[in-house]
C-alpha cells in the first residue's frame, strides 16, 4: 500500500454511539502497541490523537448518522480516505438509535423528551454509514470483536481482501460444542438468522442469542419468525427479536415489521390468506 519508508496511515472517526466499538481498538493491548508500530494513527481522539482531515488509507468509523452535521462529517472522511470501514451495529445498520426510525413522529418524541426541542437538531430517520457513501467493508457487532478489527487492519495493509465471515451463529455453537438452548429450553434464540463472530458468547452460558452480530448469509427469518410464533411469543415479541440492536438491517427489518403493531393473529409472510 506505502512505500518502506512511509509507513500506512489510519484513523478512527466516532458518530453518534457509545464508543464500544472503539474500544475494540484499545482493548487489543499489547496487539495494539505492535500495530501501531506498523501504521500511523493520525486521528483516534478516544487515544488522544486528533487530527480529523488528515488523508488516510484506512478510516474506521464507528457510529450511526444521526444529525446533519454527521452528514457533511462522513461525506468529508469519505474524501480524505481510501478505504472506509463502518466497524460494529451503530455503523453498519444504524443500531439502537435507528429504533426511531419505526415511529413516524419524530417531532413529537423529541418536543415530550427534550425541555427546549428547538436546539436539538436530529434527522429525521437515523441512517447507517453505507446509506450515504460508499463503504469497502462493513464489520458487523454490537461491539465489534478486537480480533475482527486487527484481521481487518492486517488483511488490508498487505493488499487482500479481508475474511467476511457471514457463517451463523449455530455453526459457531456445533464447533464450540454448546448446546441448542432453543432445541433444549424452548428459548427462543436469533442463532439461526445471525452471523458469527462473538465465538456464540451467550448460547455457551446458556442463554439466547440476541442478534447483535447482524444478519447471516441467506437468514430465513420468516421460517425463525414461524418457530418462535410456536414457542408462543406474540407477533409484539417476535418483532422486538428482529427491531433491535440491527433492526434497519434489510433481512431484520423485513421480517419485523410484519409483526411491528401488529394485530395478535398475525402470520408471517407464506402464511397468510390470499
Amino acid at each position: 500500500m506505502k512505500s518502506l519508508m512511509t509507513k500506512p496511515r489510519i484513523a478512527v472517526h466516532k458518530f453518534s454511539s457509545c464508543d464500544g466499538c472503539q474500544l475494540a481498538f484499545l482493548n487489543l493491548g499489547e496487539a495494539l502497541l505492535q500495530l501501531n508500530a506498523q501504521v500511523d494513527i493520525l486521528h483516534f481522539l478516544e487515544a488522544g490523537m486528533s487530527d480529523a482531515e488528515a488523508d488516510v488509507d484506512i478510516a474506521f468509523v464507528e457510529g450511526s448518522l444521526s444529525t446533519p452535521d454527521e452528514l457533511d462529517r462522513i461525506r468529508q472522511v469519505r474524501a480524505h480516505s481510501r478505504y472506509l470501514v463502518t466497524i460494529g451495529a451503530c455503523a453498519t445498520s444504524g443500531g439502537l438509535q435507528a429504533l426511531r426510525n419505526l415511529d413516524g413522529n419524530h417531532d413529537d418524541w423529541r418536543d415530550a423528551i427534550y425541555a427546549r426541542p428547538e436546539f436539538i437538531h436530529t434527522l429525521k430517520h437515523v441512517k447507517p454509514v453505507a446509506a450515504e457513501v460508499k463503504v469497502d467493508l462493513e464489520l458487523w457487532g454490537c461491539p465489534v470483536s478486537s480480533a475482527q478489527v486487527l484481521a481487518a487492519v492486517r488483511a488490508l495493509l498487505f493488499g487482500v481482501a479481508p475474511v467476511d465471515d457471514r457463517d451463523r451463529v449455530c455453526l459457531e455453537c456445533k464447533r464450540q460444542q454448546a448446546v441448542c438452548v432453543m432445541v433444549t429450553q424452548g428459548v427462543p434464540c436469533m442463532g439461526p438468522v445471525t452471523r458469527t463472530g462473538c465465538g456464540a458468547l451467550c448460547p455457551r452460558f446458556g442463554r439466547d442469542c440476541y442478534g447483535c452480530y447482524g444478519p447471516s448469509e441467506t437468514a430465513q427469518t420468516d421460517t425463525l419468525a414461524r418457530r418462535f410464533a410456536g414457542l408462543g411469543l406474540l407477533p409484539d415479541a417476535i418483532a422486538r427479536r428482529f427491531l433491535l440492536i440491527n433492526s434497519q438491517a434489510p433481512a431484520f427489518l423485513q421480517t419485523g415489521r410484519v409483526f411491528h403493531r401488529s394485530p395478535a393473529r398475525a402470520q408471517p409472510p407464506g402464511d397468510q390468506d390470499d
